[in-house]
């Protein structure tokens, strides 16, 4: 009888769900029921809800860190179809509104019957979560080593399953439906290069360099010589081997050391940071800037590409961390916060430089993070016997959150150029023609 009842709920639940969300999917019970999340809501994606009391889970704590738990460990399955072909199934803004306004009488009467079959569910365990607290500052505490090395260290193979040849880990750049993968982050490295207008002889630092791609094709392509630092082990090693294969270790300074230990009596024609001050911590812009600033040439060029959430109304409220980013930085990056491009563009001007180019890249991110999402679904089982079944599903969630979260212009992604400001010509070209070519 209770197990009747358990059905019973749970049906009303997704009855519930189906009127507010019209989702093209199904849920498939524990007792292999399969119940529709919307009118002709197709079956061959299913949410697999494996015993009753992910149920209650969900009921106690409607949260998606909740939601995220439950499917590491198992206990809510996708079948016939990846988080991101799932979540493609149905009007994500109304599901996020879909617990508001559930009446107190509802929510106990559809409880009630799980309340007493309790089974222990299991946490996101401690090596795909990052619970330590996370200091603002170095100086106060915050290891930013041990925040990447969370991330990165992970492992090169598992990388490698959803990257390009080069492992480069940051927006490609397409130029029409067809480009793929690698093309695309071919032409993302040129992109970078020209935009640097790197010549035979600069010396360009590289700050944040991952797997080596961009100083690897800036050295074969360009002619410079190339100053890469990185805080993984795992990375360094990588290069290091891919320099010694490709012949350029002499063209090449590789460092495994934080980027703000670089002495300021050297100094670069040209620096870039990919998609690497995501991981600074807002607190630590200034900072970061003028140690830009101290390191470049007057006149000298500064690439600045990094993903950015979009400017709340009130910029008061902007650091007030929503339900997505607690996922990823308990998850995915610890310690990581993203500014506005608002607030780039201003620091970088009152800290000493001049603004000159700034593109919007966001629908690049979106069709990237969703290549790596197929790549990675395709090699899932890889992926498993790598870094295990949670690892592996919690990435396959965040690349759909992030591949929805560019689509839709939640987050962004920019390529910001601007030079060590001094007075007098600015020494780039009268257009912009050369870059599109």
């Amino acid at each position: 009888m209770a197990g009747d009842e358990r059905i019973a709920a749970a049906k009303r639940i997704a009855t519930y769900l189906a009127e507010r969300v019209g989702a093209d999917l199904s849920i498939e019970l524990w007792n292999g029921e399969v119940v529709p999340l919307g009118v002709g809501a197709r079956d061959d994606i299913r949410i697999r809800i494996a015993h009753p009391d992910v149920v209650r889970r969900i009921l106690l704590k409607p949260r998606l860190m909740t939601v995220y738990a439950l499917y590491a460990s198992g206990d809510i399955d996708i079948v016939g179809g990846t988080p991101l072909e799932a979540i493609e199934r149905w009007d994500h803004m109304k599901a996020l509104g879909a617990a508001r306004g559930l009446s107190k009488w509802w929510l106990v009467k559809n409880l009630l019957p799980f309340l007493f079959s309790r089974r222990e569910v299991a946490a996101i365990d401690a090596g795909n979560a990052y619970t330590a607290s996370v200091a603002a500052k170095p100086e106060a505490g915050r290891d930013d080593k041990e925040l990447i090395s969370f991330h990165y260290d992970v492992s090169n193979e598992f990388f490698g399953l959803f990257l390009d040849p080069e492992m480069v880990y940051s927006s490609a750049y397409f130029r029409d439906d067809t480009t793929t993968l690698e093309e695309a982050q071919i032409l993302k490295l040129d992109m970078i290069c020209r935009r640097l207008r790197l010549k035979p002889g600069e010396k360009l630092l590289d700050i944040g360099c991952g797997w080596g791609g961009l100083i690897c094709h800036a050295v074969t392509n360009y002619g410079v010589t190339a100053h890469g630092v990185t805080l993984s082990q795992k990375q360094f090693d990588f290069v290091t081997a891919k320099l010694a294969r490709l012949g350029i270790a002499d063209k090449v300074r590789l460092e495994l050391k934080d980027y703000r230990e670089i002495e300021g009596a050297e100094v670069y024609d040209k620096i870039a940071q990919i998609e690497m001050f995501e991981h600074v911590g807002l607190d630590n812009h200034d900072r970061h800037f003028l140690h830009m600033h101290k390191l470049l040439k007057p006149r000298g060029l500064y690439l600045h590409q990094a993903s950015v959430r979009r400017a709340t109304r009130n910029l008061s409220e902007f650091r007030r961390q929503t339900a997505y980013m607690k996922f990823i930085t308990t998850c995915i990056f610890p310690g990581g916060e993203l500014d506005h491009i608002g607030l780039t563009i201003t620091n970088l001007e009152r800290l000493g430089f001049e603004v000159h180019d700034v593109e919007n890249w966001r629908e690049h991110f979106s069709r990237t993070t969703r290549l790596w999402s197929e790549r990675l679904a395709a090699n899932r089982a890889a992926a498993e016997a790598e870094v295990g079944a949670a690892k592996t599903r919690l990435w396959l969630a965040y690349f759909a959150m992030t591949t929805l979260g560019f689509r839709r212009g939640p987050i962004l992604v920019y390529q910001t150029l601007a030079s060590k400001r001094r007075s007098g010509p600015s020494g780039l070209p009268w257009t912009r023609e050369d870059l599109y070519r």
